[in-house]
């Protein structure tokens, strides 16, 4: 049986029309959901008992349950138990301007990045868009307080789950869904050239952010396996055809590992592939994990590493950090009952 949460609000106006009523009772049921948060189909007031009884023979309101909440300071992570005993995570941070979630794509993830804690845990299963806008009406409910933005970068590859996610981007986004403005959702891919080119097509202003951390093949394949199938200069061609076709900029986001990727020579080479671009590079202090081959940078390396970039005309930033304490800041996602 179908989770009423799965679908978009254009589905269940052809549900209304496929079982002989009007598709403007799609926006009613909308609301009660997203906007009055009433989640008891026999309480859908305005809508009449028989349509009511079809919609509860029809659909599912089950929603997945917090397992455990750790929080540090600015920083909540959520470990969510899926309705078939899966897991994955998601995490709130408290920003000055508002409150954002990163949530989870998969069960897993099969990109492999060598940095990464969320890959070692291999993809079981894509998650259902109902899974994703769960984990935000979750949240909202434990909090008390709205999520005014979204990013898709906690465990898995979004562009792997590419259809689930675009369902869940449209949910909410939807003036009568979750209200969450395209301009304040952020997909974060790893660089699936093909996903990137059918991204780029649709009418959707949402931000788009690479995950590169080399500039060259050499390195990038070695850090991420993608780029054996998905390699820098395909990337580099796909990344301007989005940016030709959307007129919107494009974030390059560069975990600093110490000795690795972090020279100046690195800075000097990664400028010139965005050289003239409307990029902007995010610089990521690597958060430690399992995986002791890797060190984050010095503080003086990634302000060199700036300052490179910045000299070079590329726009840079780096990124504030979120949650290290608890295991919640970008990479280390591992999405297990006992991580």
């Amino acid at each position: 049986m179908n989770n009423i949460f799965n679908l978009t609000k254009k589905e269940l106006e052809t549900y209304f029309l496929s079982i002989g009523e009007k598709s403007f009772k799609a926006t009613q049921v909308y609301e009660w959901l997203y906007q009055k948060r009433v989640y008891d189909i026999d309480e859908f007031s305005n809508i009449k008992k028989e349509i009511r009884d079809k919609l509860k023979a029809d659909f599912t309101t089950n929603f997945i349950k917090i397992e455990n909440k750790q929080v540090d300071n600015l920083t909540h992570k959520y470990l969510f138990k899926l309705i078939d005993g899966e897991y994955v995570e998601a995490v709130v941070m408290m920003h000055d301007y508002g409150i954002s979630v990163c949530v989870s794509s998969e069960v897993g993830c099969n990109m492999g990045c060598k940095f990464c804690e969320s890959g070692r845990l291999k993809k079981v299963r894509n998650l259902q868009a109902y899974e994703i806008v769960e984990q935000i009406l979750v949240i909202e409910k434990d909090l008390e307080k709205k999520i005014n933005s979204v990013v898709i970068m906690g465990i898995g590859e979004p562009l792997d789950n590419y259809d689930n996610i675009i369902k869940f981007i449209e949910i909410i986004n939807d003036a009568k869904g979750l209200q969450i403005g395209a301009r304040h959702i952020t997909l974060s891919t790893c660089g699936l050239i093909p996903k990137i080119y059918e991204l780029a097509k649709l009418p959707l202003q949402i931000n788009l952010a690479i995950s590169f951390h080399a500039p060259t093949d050499e390195l990038r394949s070695k850090l991420m396996p993608v780029n054996k199938v998905y390699s820098i200069t395909p990337l580099i061609k796909a990344i301007k055809d989005y940016l030709q076709v959307t007129s919107r900029r494009v974030t390059i986001e560069y975990v600093m590992l110490n000795n690795i990727n972090d020279s100046k020579e690195c800075a000097l080479k990664l400028a010139k592939l965005f050289k003239g671009m409307n990029i902007y590079v995010n610089l990521i202090p690597y958060n430690e994990t399992n995986h002791l081959e890797f060190k984050r940078s010095s503080k003086n390396k990634i302000e060199i590493f700036y300052d490179t970039l910045k000299k070079e005309g590329i726009n840079v930033t780096v990124r504030k950090e979120f949650g290290s304490k608890i295991d919640a800041a970008c990479g280390q996602l591992r999405g297990r009952k006992n991580a």
